[in-house]
């Protein structure tokens, strides 16, 4: 401290209490990851040293107070943005409060955005709750992007992309989409969670900014939320601003969980995509399945564009019964399931499943001939009882013989 204060040995044993053991010495090397720290308040050594910290922080990553960040999150940071290809990352609560901050960054009343028809489920939502009662126009395009640069107005002012796409994963030309929209001045910005920095890299195809749920394949292991939002250097400065003065912070502990699951993401993403690819390729020869959406599959429509810009696969995997099945019987098929957990979530280390409404996540696309869509997770279980147990599911449904 800088002012004189007594030594710890005069002083009474309650004060000596919450005084002792601030800063353990110790000889030795150094932890494998980062250390957890909490803080709330942070302490300075003169209100010199205060009055520099707070002036240096709108420009600089300072530990100043816990509300903008710990040295625990500053390392979830910097690793997201290595993994990304990115200039900073910011860490949200959730993956959508990492959507809404980027919205709340770049978007105002008057403005216009672009929304791809494939874009995560809660996004229509936030569009009707936000969007609307705030003057920000929006419309879709065609999650392939092929209508895209129709949509544009003259107040588009960003075109947000998910590739591959929720659910039945689209893949859209991120590079054509990304050089039309800027060519009319608008922010691209991507929903990168499928491809979790690892398998798809947004950045490098021309995004502005890009999305992920840490949620999912970062943590790993479906105990922790968070989102993260990634950016270019150019892009960088509304999201930090607007983060500040919002308060926008994560736990320190949230942030030591991601960030140790992100020590094994490669090779759990490995194990993933071999397990959803050899599913995969099971299912498309099952007489009960009428469509396996899977972008590494040959038959799928961007399977092109996914050789191209992606690195692999992972263990999402969807699957369109035949047309007319009844709602009775998609219902007996996933409640049949003994391995795979009914949930909406996925990027854990374990198999889910939950039936995907298309007519209520697309709008540009019409899915009303289709038959019901499944999406399943497929997990680090064995291949072999994951078959077994879909061969028993589908079996439910009382084929014809």
């Amino acid at each position: 401290m800088a002012h004189d204060a007594p030594s710890l040995p005069a002083l009474q044993a309650q004060t000596r209490l919450l005084h002792a053991g601030k800063s353990p010495a110790y000889a030795g090397g150094a932890a494998v990851n980062p250390p957890l720290v909490r803080a709330s308040t942070v302490l300075f050594e003169s209100t010199a040293q205060q009055r520099e910290m707070r002036d240096r922080r709108g420009g600089e990553r300072i530990f100043s107070y816990g509300a903008r960040g710990t040295p625990t999150g500053f390392a979830l940071e910097d690793a997201v943005s290595e993994l990304e290809g990115a200039y900073r990352t910011r860490l949200l609560p959730t993956g959508l409060a990492a959507i809404a901050m980027v919205m709340l960054s770049y978007l105002r009343p008057g403005d216009h955005v672009l929304l791809t028809d494939s874009a995560y489920q809660p996004v229509r939502h936030m569009a009707r709750q936000f969007f609307e009662p705030y003057g920000i126009a929006y419309s879709f395009f065609a999650a392939d992007g092929s209508d895209a640069e129709a949509g544009m107005r003259p107040q588009t002012r960003m075109l947000y992309a998910e590739c591959p796409g929720s659910l039945v994963y689209e893949m859209c030309d991120l590079p054509a989409l990304a050089a039309m929209a800027h060519g009319r001045g608008a922010l691209v910005v991507a929903d990168n969670t499928w491809g979790s920095g690892c398998q798809y890299r947004p950045l490098a195809l021309g995004a502005d900014v890009s999305v992920m749920a840490a949620t999912k394949y970062l943590a790993g292991h479906s105990d922790v939320m968070m989102g993260t939002v990634a950016t270019t250097e150019a892009a960088w400065a509304p999201l930090a601003a607007r983060c500040d003065a919002l308060g926008m912070a994560v736990s320190p502990d949230d942030a030591w969980l991601v960030l140790r699951g992100m020590r094994s993401l490669a090779a759990r993403l490995d194990m993933h995509e071999q397990h959803g690819l050899e599913i995969a390729r099971w299912l498309q020869r099952h007489p009960a399945v009428a469509t396996v959406f899977h972008p590494a599959l040959p038959g799928h429509p961007g399977h092109a564009l996914w050789r191209r810009d992606c690195r692999g696969s992972n263990g999402l995997v969807s699957l369109e019964l035949a047309p007319g099945t009844p709602q009775a019987g998609v219902d007996r098929f996933i409640d049949s399931l003994r391995l795979f957990g009914i949930g909406a979530s996925w990027g854990g280390y374990e198999s889910l499943v939950t039936q995907a409404f298309m007519d209520q996540a697309r709008s540009v696309t019409d899915w009303s001939a289709r038959g019901p869509v499944v999406r399943l997770h497929i997990g680090l279980e064995s291949p072999r009882d994951l078959i077994a147990d879909l061969e028993q599911g589908l079996a439910t449904l009382d084929l014809p013989d």
